[in-house]
């Protein structure tokens, strides 16, 4: 962080060739966004992250969690999530499946026909047990 008695000229460069620091307002257009903080002062002071925060700060919080799940990052590990998930889904209705007496015993039913034929068997057996 800079004192009250330090500029950025007092700083040394974060990169190795001078045209580098500069890099990111070339790019951008011009050196504020629409916060009117300058991009480039940013990528020169602290963490190369806290650049990306100070940008993300005026946005939306609707917005931050879309551009968050816009990354390949995410989208990996929602994917990965969404995959165990179905899995086990899956595994349920197998099981349940298993409990069910159907005829033929290894017919291939879809979980409509699982849920449904499980509902009458409940009842079946809740009857049953009332007689």
């Amino acid at each position: 962080m800079l004192n009250s008695d330090q500029t950025e000229i007092d700083l040394p460069p974060t990169h190795s060739e001078p045209e580098s620091v500069f890099s990111d307002c070339g790019r951008s257009g011009g050196t504020e966004d629409a916060g009117g903080v300058g991009l480039c002062s940013q990528s020169r002071v602290g963490e190369p992250g806290e650049a990306v925060k100070k940008e993300l700060q005026h946005l939306s919080r609707e917005e931050r969690r879309r551009r968050r799940r816009a990354t390949a990052k995410y989208r990996t590990a929602h994917a990965t999530r969404e995959r165990i998930r179905v899995e086990a889904f899956n595994m349920a209705f197998a099981e349940l499946r298993k409990l069910l007496p159907t005829l033929p015993p290894d017919k291939k039913l879809s979980k409509i026909e699982i849920l449904r034929l499980a509902i009458c068997y409940i009842s079946y057996l809740n009857h049953v047990l009332d007689v």
